[in-house]
């Protein structure tokens, strides 16, 4: 992100907030490879609790930042439904 900065200045502002976008589609993107595999996985977000202890183990540089980790495995069981809330709440169009 940084060098991405100081090469376009003009959009140095914005690369920080492109750069959360990829990590998200990203994340998308392994958990949806991971389920077509038949891998279970589950996105956690636990920041900042366990920042420090993740940099610890594997020497991140302090310039880094945790925003989630997708433990994944085999399924051992069914697992339960899932329930979501109705669309007219979770979403919002203005004419």
């Amino acid at each position: 992100v940084k060098s991405l900065q100081e090469k376009f200045p003009l959009y140095a502002d914005n690369f920080p907030v492109w750069s959360e976008h990829a990590t998200g589609i990203a994340q998308f993107a392994v958990w949806t490879a991971l389920s077509d595999a038949n891998i279970g996985a589950s996105l956690q977000h636990y920041n900042p609790i366990i920042d420090e202890a993740v940099a610890k183990e594997w020497d991140l540089p302090a310039t880094w930042t945790l925003r989630a980790q997708m433990p994944f495995g085999s399924h051992e069981g069914e697992f339960g439904e899932k329930t979501f809330m109705d669309d007219s709440e979770r979403f919002r169009v203005f004419a």
